[in-house]
């Protein structure tokens, strides 16, 4: 495909780093790309320097505060923005919104007051615990929706390293989409049609991702950190089967091939919280440091609190979530997960092989 061959322009809403990476790769395919910012004072700083942190703004990108516009020229949008701010920024964009459009997101979180309590009532299989695209079904009359999702660290792809992602969706329309608008020689493109279980491996892993940091942070060693990521892989497709998705996506791209880049080193916000609360800092300084949201925080607290309704067992999630709240220490953390009796290693596959699931 000819760069700049797709006249009308595409919008990213949201003007983080990895809003900002999708928007320079959606510039060398699309003619013009609307980033929205949320405010004037960063949307006047973006259009003056050109650059965010790390990255350069492609010349075909223009910055906009006017979410009309975005509704009224762009046919495809890309939300990309905090979890805990994308409802309330569908609730903005839905009057300029038809069904005409597709929306393909790229928010690894959920959509919960995390201030509110989880209702055994509403629980299953998730309640009022919502992923985005559910949020975008729920305040908009959009009816084609996808998210990206996959191992893409925003500072590798902004030196322009190769990369890949999983745009998900019901419709192969969607992933069509995906395919013309990101795909390059050094971003490739997967398709999935399991939209509900490829946003729960982006959310999930970020659990893991703390963990994993933490482990780095006490220099227990690689051994440690591959039993700790195997162990909570198997724990994010037990949480992930009980609210909804299947095992599948977990296993490949979205699941493994995210949690392995997540878990690896600085370049993942979630990485560095698991790091410096290994280091000995507090939650509340980790969070007023930090430049973007982590939202690993965040779901540690929401499947905690689920996982008590549920019944399910979820042995990494609650021990971070301790962690967090001061009532463990992390060396005594990671005592008590050595102790945990662990006996089967993965055993949804063998309730699969024998039938014995859905």
């Amino acid at each position: 495909m000819d760069l700049k061959n797709i006249s009308k322009p595409v919008a990213v809403i949201g003007a983080g780093n990895f809003g900002i990476a999708i928007a320079n790769i959606l510039s060398e395919k699309c003619k013009y790309v609307l980033l929205y910012a949320r405010t004037e004072k960063k949307a006047k700083k973006l259009r003056e320097l050109r650059k965010h942190d790390y990255q350069q703004l492609a010349d075909n990108i223009e910055i906009t505060t006017d979410l009309s516009i975005i509704g009224a020229e762009c046919d495809v949008i890309f939300p990309i923005v905090p979890s805990a701010n994308f409802r309330e920024m569908m609730q903005n964009l839905a009057p300029f919104l038809k069904p005409s459009h597709i929306l393909i997101h790229g928010t690894k979180g959920f959509d919960f007051d995390i201030e509110k309590k989880i209702k055994p009532k509403l629980l299953m299989p998730r309640g009022q615990i919502f992923t985005m695209s559910e949020v975008i079904r729920q305040e908009s009359s959009v009816i084609r929706i996808g998210c990206i999702s996959g191992p893409n660290l925003s500072k590798e792809i902004a030196l322009l390293k190769p990369a890949a992602s999983v745009i998900a969706s019901e419709f192969d329309e969607v992933i069509q989409v995906g395919y013309k608008y990101l795909k390059s020689d050094r971003f490739l493109v997967f398709g999935s049609n399991d939209l509900i279980g490829t946003e729960l491996c982006g959310i999930l892993k970020n659990i893991i991702a703390v963990g994993a940091g933490t482990i780095d942070g006490m220099d227990l060693g690689e051994n440690a950190k591959a039993l700790f990521i195997s162990r909570g892989l198997v724990e994010m497709v037990e949480i992930g089967k009980l609210m909804g998705g299947n095992a599948e996506p977990f296993l490949g791209l979205a699941g493994i091939g995210d949690l392995m880049a997540t878990c690896s080193g600085n370049l993942s916000r979630n990485y560095s919280v698991g790091r410096r609360l290994a280091q000995g800092e507090k939650i509340d300084d980790i969070v007023s440091s930090t430049h973007e949201i982590a939202e690993g925080i965040k779901t540690i607290k929401i499947i905690y609190e689920w996982s008590k309704i549920s019944k399910l067992r979820v042995p990494i999630t609650e021990t971070l979530y301790k962690i967090i709240h001061d009532e463990i220490t992390v060396q005594n953390a990671h005592i008590f997960l050595m102790k945990f009796p662990f006996r089967t290693e993965i055993e949804f596959l063998r309730k699969e092989v024998n039938g014995q699931d859905a």
